[in-house]
Formats: C-alpha cells, sequence, structure tokens
C-alpha cells in the first residue's frame, strides 16, 4: 500500500524510529529507505516499508506491506507479503497521523532516589 507524507517534519529514520521501526538501510541505485517493525521477538511477521524523501519538498512517499514469513529461496525477495487488508490499513493510519503530526514519544521518567 503506497501514501504520502506531503511535509515530513522530522529526519525520515527518527520519525520511523519513533513509531517503532527501525531503519533496515538503503538501496544503493534508488536511495529508497527501508524499515522493518516486527510484532516480538522472532523477525517475522513485520511490517516493512519502504521510503523516498524528496528533499526539496519534504515529501515521503511510502509503501507499506506485511511479511508473513521469510522468503523461502536464498537469494530470492519472493515472500508471503500482504499488500492490503485490514492489518496493513490500520498500520498505515497510524503511520500517516504520527508523521504528519511530528509525532515524538514522551521522554521516558527517570525517577531519582531518595537520598
Amino acid at each position: 500500500m503506497k501514501f504520502l507524507i506531503e511535509k515530513l517534519l522530522r529526519n525520515p529514520i527518527d520519525a520511523m524510529r519513533d513509531c517503532g521501526y527501525r531503519y533496515d538501510g538503503s538501496d544503493e541505485k534508488t536511495q529508497e529507505l527501508r524499515f522493518v517493525k516486527s510484532f516480538g521477538s522472532n523477525p517475522y511477521p513485520r511490517f516493512h516499508v519502504y521510503g523516498t524523501l524528496n528533499k526539496a519538498n519534504k515529501e515521503f512517499t511510502l509503501t507499506l506491506h506485511l511479511d508473513q514469513k521469510k522468503p523461502v529461496y536464498e537469494g530470492s525477495s519472493a515472500h508471503a507479503g500482504e499488500y492490503e487488508g485490514p492489518l496493513v490499513e490500520k498500520e498505515m493510519e497510524r503511520l500517516r497521523i504520527n508523521l504528519q503530526s511530528g509525532f515524538r514519544p514522551p521522554a521516558p521518567q527517570i525517577e531519582s532516589p531518595g537520598l
């Protein structure tokens, strides 16, 4: 599922990290940024996002899908991926809201020891 953030207010890597995604490198040819978000300690299933930032106007184009399992064959990119459906739509809307608003999670509260 492809969608556009018209004015990304922050660095895309930091913004996606604050949304729970891990930066997974970038494509040398296309300069697409890759991000993943697992549901737990296992690497799959996971959300997988490709993003392209137009630096001139701060447009951030994202393509989101859900990887259900690891590719079966070494060197293959084929996997059981979902590009539509309720989970993908809900995650897309969550990302859209957070990225357009400049979302930053609250700073962790550190309790000082009573001295």
